[in-house]
């Protein structure tokens, strides 16, 4: 697998009140032909995550069709747990009507922040509407400390989703970090989710603090995954399972590493994978987490 750099496509850097640094987790909508519409989180003045969404060309990417006046998902209420910023992270389109996955931001005291998983959902192709006031993730008995960063397939019926959970809080140089890994769960409807506390993908040793992002498809029997994987810094691992539940890590095959220099030289990390007009493309984040913005790379 080899995955071929068509470069940096966005960062922000005020072209809307509301999006003055950072375009992270993007997450790419198929339109017609070679269009296509990202979705991805950008931060205001208070740093709070806002959902944006933009619409670009891949035949060239690098010009800029269309850029959203107003947030897809601004933070919600005062006190509500996505207050601090409602980040998307996955798309799933079942018919006409289209789920957005995001995590919910609220920030902490003891530790920094919790995250929990909220939901909109379009019918239509009408604007998104958050489909309750509260969660449809969060924390549990056996998941005590927050969840994030899902992906979710429809599979005949049956949900799909592969989420980051936090396993602990680990005593930092300047404040708690968090440590998380990937587990699974599965619904009938999109919503209300059977969470056995299943690992779909474990930690591969003691120095590596945070698996993040899945980014899951099916090739015949097989199921992909890709994701980041932080160590020192984040790099985008891959792995493969015959079933969805069972993975088998092949971090050396993911086929994309940091470049020598520019946006994307420090680290890389939230690849978004999807098809579209018969090749395979990859969006993905470089340095700062989102703060150098999102790029595309396409499968050779």
């Amino acid at each position: 697998m080899k995955w071929r750099k068509r470069g940096l496509l966005f960062h922000a850097k005020g072209q809307r009140e509301w999006m003055q640094t950072h375009a992270a987790v993007p997450i790419a909508e198929p339109l017609q032909g070679s269009l296509c519409r990202i979705y991805f989180s950008t931060r205001d003045h208070a740093n709070r995550s806002h959902t944006a969404s933009l619409v670009v060309d891949l035949e060239r990417p690098q010009t800029l069709l269309e850029l959203d006046d107003t947030p897809t998902l601004a933070p919600g209420p005062l006190g509500g747990f996505d207050d601090s910023g409602a980040m998307a992270t996955w798309l799933t389109r079942v018919g006409q009507r289209r789920y957005l996955y995001y995590i919910g931001w609220n920030l902490g005291v003891t530790v920094p922040f919790r995250n929990a998983i909220g939901l909109a959902i379009s019918e239509n192709g009408e604007p998104f509407r958050r489909h309750a006031p509260g969660p449809i993730m969060d924390r549990t008995a056996h998941e005590p400390h927050f969840v994030a960063s899902c992906c979710v397939l429809e599979d005949a019926g049956l949900w799909r989703n592969w989420y980051l959970a936090g396993t602990e809080w680990l005593v930092g140089r300047q404040r708690p970090e968090p440590r998380y890994h990937i587990r699974y769960a599965e619904s009938r409807d999109g919503i209300h989710w059977q969470r056995q506390g299943h690992i779909a993908l474990d930690f591969a040793g003691p120095g590596e603090t945070a698996l993040s992002r899945p980014s899951v498809l099916r090739d015949g029997d097989t199921w992909k995954m890709w994701y980041s994987s932080r160590g020192h810094a984040y790099r985008i691992g891959y792995a493969e399972s015959p079933d969805g539940l069972a993975w088998k890590r092949h971090d050396a095959s993911a086929g994309i590493e940091p470049s020598v220099n520019g946006w994307d030289a420090d680290m890389i990390e939230y690849p978004h994978v999807f098809d579209l007009d018969g090749r395979r493309y990859m969006l993905y984040n470089g340095n700062g987490y989102g703060l150098s913005g999102f790029g595309l790379a396409e499968l050779e």
